[in-house]
């Protein structure tokens, strides 16, 4: 049979795009090389590691604050194997939703490692050695992303581990080690020490959540050291060394001769510093399809390839690396190839990193706003000053609101505290919209409620907050 569209992947992306190509009358198929569907997001990404974050969450929160809130209970016990069950068995409803997905909208499914032997022709390879060649006139890699390796520390997912071997520890370790203080890093360093590991991060820049606002940044470091992560900024892992009984890392300073090394224990090392397109195995040297200088797919504005019938999406090509992202491109390219304007707003991509306090940012930062030349106004308004923060004992953070000096139009928005990922929702929709602070300012908002602090943030843009 030949398909009008073959997705490579069913990760977020790419499952989205054949759910979405299957609804505009496209004869879809996917090929997954995994077991199941879902890609790293749904298996060992974001859905794992949320479950986690969130057990680990209520045993913190079952420890140490119910009880000033009058819920006295006796000391929690960690049962980490149920934890873990826990979070396997959400893992097992989500990756079945997307199978679930996929049959009812009529989408074949090819288990195995694909290659693309030709423009409209996809080699699949199964798990038993067996190929066959599936015929499309249009093919959409949506292959995702893989760890960063880190020169020199083999990762053997037991000791030395990924995000996917941390997501799969079978005991507390007592130090953790963590490599990198990106999202990554910091969520599931957030999961151990809640669970009773000590956590050092190890940075290469001098601040964590690069690329975030620096503002941020600053505060929730210093949140997050006093729920006991350590930091060592701009600092570099130059050897990992596993002896008996004992694993040694050393730590160097990121400057050349700007001091001593170091040297640490580590029951784990959790080596977080980013994700790499990954296109193994695809042959796109072989038919000419070409990169970027960090292995991206280079596409156009529609998502095409150089190579006519090959498109690209997600985390194989430019742009953030984030499961909604992919989504809304997978979305796009499908309504492309039927025909209709798929179009992704790239201003309006909202980031959230799910500790906690949580943080989530959409648009531009002060300091790329300041890059630019681009004049704006700045308002900010703490959740100290919250009534339902307040009440709750969630007073950690604050939102900033940046618009355009000369227009109001909403440029950014940067949220630390509690609920930020649901939050910068609204401001998400305002932007894709074009608001203005003041549209958001004077749109009505309940009481009492942490949605009041985005709205006091407008009215501080031009400064007249009601409640600071």
């Amino acid at each position: 049979m030949s398909y009008d569209l073959v997705v490579i992947g069913s990760g977020p992306g790419g499952y989205v795009c054949a759910i979405r190509a299957a609804q505009l009358g496209l004869a879809t198929a996917v090929v997954e090389k995994r077991k199941t569907h879902g890609g790293t997001c749904l298996n060992v990404g974001c859905i794992p590691s949320k479950a986690l974050l969130h057990a680990s969450e209520m045993f913190e929160e079952t420890k140490g604050h119910l009880g000033e809130m009058g819920i006295g209970l006796s000391a929690p016990k960690l049962d980490l194997k149920k934890m873990m069950a826990f979070k396997d068995e959400g893992v097992e409803g989500n990756v079945k939703g997307v199978e679930f997905l996929l049959k009812k909208n009529k989408i074949d499914v090819f288990p195995g490692a694909a290659r693309i032997a030709a423009a409209g022709q996809v080699e699949v390879t199964g798990d038993d050695g067996s190929n066959q060649v599936v015929a499309a006139k249009n093919i959409v890699i949506a292959t995702g992303s893989d760890v960063t390796r880190l020169p020199g520390v083999e990762i053997d997912e037991k000791v030395v581990v990924s995000s996917t071997g941390a997501l799969e520890l079978e005991k507390v370790p007592k130090k953790l080690l963590v490599i990198g203080a990106g999202v990554i890093g910091l969520e599931l360093g957030s999961v151990w020490r809640r669970l009773g590991s000590e956590v050092l991060v190890v940075e290469f820049l001098d601040r964590v959540l690069p690329g975030m606002d620096m503002e941020v940044g600053r505060q929730f470091q210093r949140i997050l050291g006093k729920q006991g992560i350590e930091f060592k900024l701009s600092s570099k892992v130059t050897k990992v060394e596993q002896t008996k009984g004992a694993t040694k890392v050393t730590i160097e300073p990121a400057g050349a001769g700007d001091g001593q090394a170091e040297v640490v224990d580590a029951d784990v090392v959790l080596v977080a510093i980013g994700r790499v397109p990954y296109t193994d195995g695809l042959g796109l040297e072989q038919i000419g399809v070409q990169r970027d200088a960090k292995g991206r797919i280079l596409t156009d504005a529609h998502f095409a390839t150089n190579v006519t019938g090959i498109y690209a999406i997600g985390d194989v090509i430019a742009g953030p690396m984030l499961a909604h992202k992919a989504e809304d491109e997978g979305v796009a390219v499908a309504e492309i190839l039927a025909g209709k304007a798929g179009h992704v707003n790239y201003e309006v991509i909202p980031n959230v990193v799910y500790t906690y306090p949580e943080v989530a940012s959409i648009g531009r930062t002060e300091e790329e706003l300041k890059e630019a030349g681009v004049a704006y106004n700045v308002g900010k308004f703490p959740f100290t000053a919250n009534g339902r923060a307040k009440v709750n004992r969630t007073t950690d953070g604050f939102v900033k609101v940046l618009a355009d000096k000369e227009t109001d139009r909403v440029l950014g928005v940067h949220i630390l505290g509690p609920d930020a990922g649901n939050l910068i929702m609204e401001c998400a929709v305002a932007m894709e919209f074009g608001a203005s602070s003041e549209d958001i300012a004077r749109t009505c908002h309940p009481h009492p409620t942490l949605t009041e602090a985005v709205k006091e943030a407008a009215l501080a843009v031009e400064k007249r907050a009601i409640h600071m």
